[in-house]
């Protein structure tokens, strides 16, 4: 059965847990992967009650072994890889301290190294399999008071775009998905409860997870490295 491994789950509506349901429901095993074990353990219940299948694995995205003992679990069946950790770091740079700045890039782009490198080195034996990485609107440019996201997220996609490069040759599809806004999901409803009454300035979770459900199927004459996925309001 082809398996799938999604790190950076957290709430039922959030983008990571949304993937999760979505790839469980093409029939894919997932692998569900975060810090919370409550709420890992209760999205993998979930998918269990509506039929499909899920094993969730506590991980820190930033430790080695975790990250290999990650991959471990999924054993030769890994079809799909989906790196979805890190959150916004917002501050500025004069101000900021070096931890904080250190724990973005370790979080977002180191974490996403191990991750990479480990779902490689996993696949190359069939020369089959995809990964995709989260990126957002600071992957692509620079803004005040966000140097530590901007960094972090720009070194991320520069990673994936080196690793699609070094890879597809062996057969395995590397991609990016943009995130350009805010998404409709739990984090930024509980943290302004006001968004509700302009959610249509907001992204919709289905619609960026039909972008990594885009990638995936892709064949391999046919490859895209990045999708990029806003609102009609956005401006960019």
């Amino acid at each position: 059965m082809k398996t799938a491994i999604v790190i950076g789950v957290g709430p039922e509506r959030g983008l990571g847990a949304q993937l999760c349901k979505r790839f469980a429901g093409d029939g894919l095993k997932v692998i569900i992967a975060g810090r919370t074990q409550e709420a890992i353990e209760s999205l993998a219940q979930d998918i269990t009650r509506s039929g499909g299948q899920a094993v969730p694995v506590v991980a820190d995205a930033t430790s080695e072994g975790d990250i290999s003992r990650l991959f471990d679990a999924a054993g030769a069946d890994l079809d799909l890889a989906i790196y979805n950790a890190g959150n916004n770091t917002p501050g500025k740079i004069v101000d900021m301290d070096a931890g904080y700045f250190e724990q973005s890039w370790r979080i977002v782009c180191f974490g996403g190294f191990l991750f990479g490198r480990e779902a490689i080195r996993r696949m190359l034996p069939k020369k089959k399999g995809t990964i995709l990485f989260t990126g957002a609107s600071a992957s692509l440019r620079g803004r005040p008071n966000y140097g530590a996201f901007n960094s972090a997220k720009a070194g991320l996609r520069t990673l994936a775009q080196a690793m699609a490069k070094e890879y597809a040759e062996e057969g395995i599809h590397v991609g990016h998905v943009v995130v350009d806004g805010a998404i409709a999901g739990e984090k930024i409803f509980q943290r302004f409860p006001d968004a509700v009454s302009r959610e249509e300035s907001l992204i919709s979770i289905e619609a960026i997870v039909n972008a990594f459900e885009f990638l995936y199927g892709q064949p391999s004459r046919g490859w895209s490295f990045e999708v990029d996925v806003r609102t009609s309001r956005e401006k960019w």
